[in-house]
């Protein structure tokens, strides 16, 4: 029902022409997640993707909306958050047999300490991360260490997880990363963008709607969540820049989701 009231929506609601960003969190459907996809489906998406030519990296495609003009044709980015095992293990042939570049969020407490992210998640290791990277496809950006919320920590802490992300990563794979992810895609305190801009070329949200080229801001990159339940029919109308409204739902329910917690 939320997606059909979404879609509804986008009939009097103008989603405008701009960069879509996609959001991809599993692969594999080994969870009852509803962001857990059957690789089945994600072999769809990602092979009607690459028929279109559309699909960028990010920085390419930062270089493009900064620049205020639109391109010659569609741009989308693929992004990834979090950083567990089935991004290397499934994802990642998938995109390099299709040739598809994409970036990847990544919490570095779970794969430094070898913890699962969640239960019946697999973390990554980071020697199956540099082998994706190697690659020159996949890009690696921060999603803080602890996958702590921003919203609701003090600047020290804000700091000290920024940090510690950016540190791991350089020491790991050798890159310093460029861009960085809000967990839960909650935007940080004014404190928390401010330090997140003297460290990053970008920051991402949600939104599920496209970027304007006209005045979009790349600290509040909007993204697109994809969900098992998405199928064909509604991913094929959040490449469209499409469903904000489904978001605006979810932005909702999620601020009362996670009032109590801190990651």
């Amino acid at each position: 029902m939320v997606k059909v009231t979404a879609a509804a929506a986008d009939l009097v609601r103008r989603t405008g022409d701009g960069l879509v960003v996609l959001i991809y969190h599993r692969v594999g459907a080994t969870s009852s997640s509803a962001v857990d996809l059957p690789l089945g489906l994600f072999v769809e998406q990602m092979e009607e993707l690459a028929a279109t030519g559309s699909v960028v990296s990010l920085d390419d495609a930062l270089t493009t909306l900064e620049s205020g003009r639109g391109p010659d044709r569609p741009q989308l980015v693929i992004t990834f958050d979090d950083g567990t095992g089935d991004f290397a293990e499934l994802a990642v042939p998938v995109l390099e047999r299709l040739g598809l570049p994409a970036t990847l969020y990544l919490a570095t407490e779970p794969i430094e300490s070898g913890r699962p992210f969640c239960p019946g998640a697999s973390s990554l290791s980071w020697g199956a991360l540099a082998d994706a990277t190697s690659s020159g496809l996949v890009s690696v950006g921060s999603h803080t260490h602890g996958h702590v919320l921003l919203d609701r920590a003090d600047a020290g802490t804000v700091a000290d997880e920024l940090d510690r992300s950016i540190g791991l990563i350089e020491d790991r794979l050798g890159l310093r990363p460029r861009h960085f992810a809000y967990p839960k895609a909650l935007l940080g305190s004014p404190a928390a963008q401010a330090i997140i801009r003297a460290r990053f070329a970008s920051a991402a949200i949600a939104g599920t709607r496209a970027n304007r080229y006209a005045d979009a801001d790349p600290y509040r990159l909007y993204r697109s969540p994809i969900q098992t339940s998405d199928g064909m029919r509604w991913f094929r109308r959040k490449v469209g820049g499409g469903m904000a409204t489904e978001d605006d739902l979810r932005r909702l329910a999620n601020r009362r989701r996670y009032a109590g917690t801190a990651t």
